[in-house]
């Protein structure tokens, strides 16, 4: 297992047998956005990937809860005059550079990215996990927008995310509303893919990320981008583009390994090329 410097104590990042583990790291404030976070989030996915001994990420938090997002006692000593004074303009600019470096990165990562949730998951702490490819609850855990109870309207690609896995009705539900989605309500939206006992979470997380990191990462790579297009891609475009993949996959060393291994009825060994 080899630690890795975030430059920040508010996030850990480990890489152990292919799976790149980031833990959202400030559990006495529910693990809550900082700056010094959101920038090392951004650094560690941009590394993560370019790096080809990263194969899976997994993003996590410390303590009981997953991210509680933004951190709303800084946004009201900003609003106190506590900060220093900054154009709306820059504002626009820096929240949209921090999206698309932190959730933006997660959703195209060309990796699997797996979001496992001891506890709750509200506002931009919601939209980090559904930017991920899957997600795995502890019993204990739940989701909510919760931006109208602070009277924000939603960021970090929450309202794209919640409509595309659960339709429109049910995402303006959640938005207007911010209720509270416990994790069996989750998994029968498809909101979780796993829901285990919160004592069974880091191995089962375990479990899931390393198979994916001994996976075809070429074909994952293929695979994510084809699954992301067909999200709001009109049909023949999603149809050349899975041939096209479909063609480079079968000329890769991880496609002839798995034919070869099917043929002598073992396990292929995927080395990723």
């Amino acid at each position: 297992m080899t630690t890795l410097d975030t430059g920040t104590e508010d996030l850990l990042a480990e890489l152990d047998g292919g799976v790149l583990t980031i833990t959202l790291n400030r559990p006495q404030a529910r693990n809550a956005m900082s700056e010094a976070m959101n920038q090392a989030l951004g650094r560690q996915l941009a590394a993560a990937e370019l790096d080809p001994a990263v194969r899976c990420i997994v993003l996590t938090g410390a303590g009981p809860g997953f991210c509680a997002g933004g951190d709303v006692k800084g946004m009201n000593d900003r609003n106190s005059g506590g900060g220093r004074g900054v154009s709306v303009d820059e504002q626009i600019a820096t929240q949209r550079i921090n999206q698309r470096a932190t959730a933006g990165k997660l959703f195209k990562m060309p990796k699997p990215t797996i979001a496992a949730l001891p506890g709750a998951a509200a506002g931009a702490g919601l939209s980090l996990a559904l930017a991920c490819d899957l997600r795995i609850m502890a019993t204990t855990a739940f989701l909510t927008t919760a931006f109208a109870r602070v009277g924000l309207a939603g960021d970090y690609g929450g309202t794209y995310f919640l409509t595309q896995l659960v339709g429109s009705a049910k995402a303006r539900e959640m938005y207007f509303l911010s209720e509270r989605v416990g994790a069996e309500e989750a998994l029968r939206l498809g909101l979780a893919n796993w829901v285990v006992e919160p004592e069974e979470l880091a191995a089962r997380t375990r479990e899931i990320a390393t198979r994916l990191a001994a996976g075809p990462a070429v074909c994952f790579r293929y695979m994510k981008e084809n699954l992301n297009r067909a999200m709001a891609g009109e049909v023949d475009d999603c149809l050349d583009l899975e041939a096209t993949h479909h063609v480079h996959s079968a000329a890769t060393a991880d496609h002839k390994e798995a034919a070869a291994a099917f043929v002598a009825k073992r396990e292929p060994v995927f080395e990723g090329r």
